[in-house]
């Protein structure tokens, strides 16, 4: 059986290239580049940090930001740590218009859910002097490696953010063997660094690694784009544990079969749609619908009213709820 916790060799992983728009650079491989937009995405985390503060907050994140600027490592450490205490953990609750700015500067940054000392925390992280990937990486791993959970949280949600993106894949990978939800939803969820950076094998431990923390899938960006079919049979063989044990499966995780679903996942899809609970037979019939085998199709029509609502889009992935296995 998979182990979602079992260390990758990653000597043996072939990079798979980026699937998102690369960063513009002169970076010496896939991602290895200090991010073009950088300054302007630290003017916006500065933004949206200080017009949430009062003006012994703002005052205290200014120095420690100039002082962080220097190279000073020390400053950062002492200042990551103090961050909470000094800003408070409200959430930022941004606008749709500060989405859409942020969604700008990088695209697939979502700062809906963040926090404001996280946003602080990486403002601080992003001020760091990160000319040398070497030095920069180094100083990131004494956080990494002495943070608690809601230090590794504001850093793991920053890596789409951080300079030399290519150089923090294993550390990403090491999140997403923690089973520690918090952290590993910062990695996971709402975060397009995975589907732009993890190779296959490290993207589909991700994925099956949702099940076993019972996380939904649904939130993880580029599912479909990343599907493939080593993941579609490594879901299917765990599906089929799942059922022969009487245990219920996220009906979200039929999104990750749809595409490469072969007779036997087919056959499996047809009992789910005429037998499992209402949201199993929505999923199922989702994940007929995203299948280019004509007998999906055929499977499918035997479910006329909820092929009607998925053609019109009144259910939709989206609507899936995760954690409701039936």
């Amino acid at each position: 059986m998979f182990d979602p916790d079992a260390s990758l060799n990653t000597d043996e992983i072939p990079f798979t290239p980026i699937l998102f728009p690369k960063w513009p650079g002169k970076g010496t491989g896939p991602g290895d580049c200090v991010n073009p937009n950088l300054e302007r995405i630290v003017d916006l985390l500065t933004e949206l940090s200080t017009s949430r503060l009062d003006s012994t907050a703002i005052a205290w994140v200014l120095d420690r930001q100039k002082v962080i600027r220097s190279g000073d490592r020390k400053a950062l450490y002492l200042a990551f740590g103090l961050t909470p205490r000094k800003v408070g953990k409200a959430d930022l609750e941004p606008t749709s218009d500060e989405l859409w700015t942020v969604a700008s500067a990088r695209p697939g940054w979502n700062a809906r859910g963040w926090s404001v000392d996280q946003a602080v925390r990486t403002l601080f992280l992003l001020s760091f002097p990160s000319q040398d990937p070497v030095s920069y990486v180094m100083t990131l791993n004494q956080l990494f490696g002495t943070g608690e959970v809601g230090e590794l949280v504001a850093m793991y949600q920053a890596l789409p953010l951080l300079p030399h993106p290519s150089a923090h894949v294993l550390r990403a990978a090491e999140g997403i063997r923690t089973n520690i939800k918090a952290v590993f939803c910062a990695v996971a969820h709402q975060n397009p660094y995975p589907a732009e950076q993890f190779s296959e094998d490290q993207w589909n431990q991700m994925v099956l690694k949702c099940q076993f923390i019972d996380v939904p899938v649904s939130p993880i960006m580029g599912l479909d784009r990343r599907a493939n079919e080593r993941l579609s049979l490594m879901v299917m063989d765990f599906i089929h544990e799942r059922r022969a044990a009487k245990r219920t499966v996220a009906p979200d995780l039929w999104r990750c079969v749809s595409r490469f679903a072969n007779t036997a996942a087919l056959a499996e899809l047809r009992i789910v749609l005429t037998t499992g609970s209402t949201i199993e037979q929505q999923a199922a019939a989702l994940a007929l619908a995203d299948c280019p085998d004509p007998e999906a199709k055929q499977i499918l029509s035997f479910a006329p009213e909820l092929a009607g609502r998925v053609a019109k889009g009144t259910i939709a992935w989206s609507t899936i709820d995760a954690t409701d296995g039936g």
